[in-house]
């Protein structure tokens, strides 16, 4: 019984330390970048990592001591994973819509026009 709740201990602790480095590189990396669309990047991947990681070592050590199933982190998990893509997505989408520029310009208008549902769409029209 000993050993297991050492080894269950030291998983929750590597759990805890890369949730930790995740949540540390996401938050530095949302401050060195430069514009808008590279500051996306950081809390999306980095932070849902170590995010991520940190409640699946909460899941683990609440399980393990309280002799159950912690669905608690399961749930915030699942819901951090759904919502963390579509905020992304949808601030990128709005940046997009106001023109914000980035390091590398902005797409050519054409590509931003909206399909009016005559002729060919513009984005197709980029393809190779």
């Amino acid at each position: 019984m000993e050993l297991a709740s050492l080894l269950i201990e030291i998983v929750v602790a590597l759990l805890i330390l890369i949730g930790a480095s995740f949540t540390l590189l996401g938050s530095y990396g949302l401050v060195r970048l430069g514009d808008l669309y590279e500051r996306l990047h950081t809390p999306t991947k980095a932070t849902t990592l170590g995010v991520g990681s940190l409640l699946i070592a909460s899941g683990v050590y609440f399980s393990w001591h309280d002799q159950g199933v912690s669905l608690h982190e399961v749930l915030v998990a699942l819901f951090l994973f759904i919502t963390a893509p579509v905020s992304a997505h949808l601030i990128a989408k709005a940046a997009l819509h106001q023109r914000t520029p980035s390091r590398s310009g902005l797409p050519p208008d054409n590509l931003l026009e909206k399909h009016d549902g005559h002729g060919t769409d513009p984005i197709d029209q980029a393809k190779p």
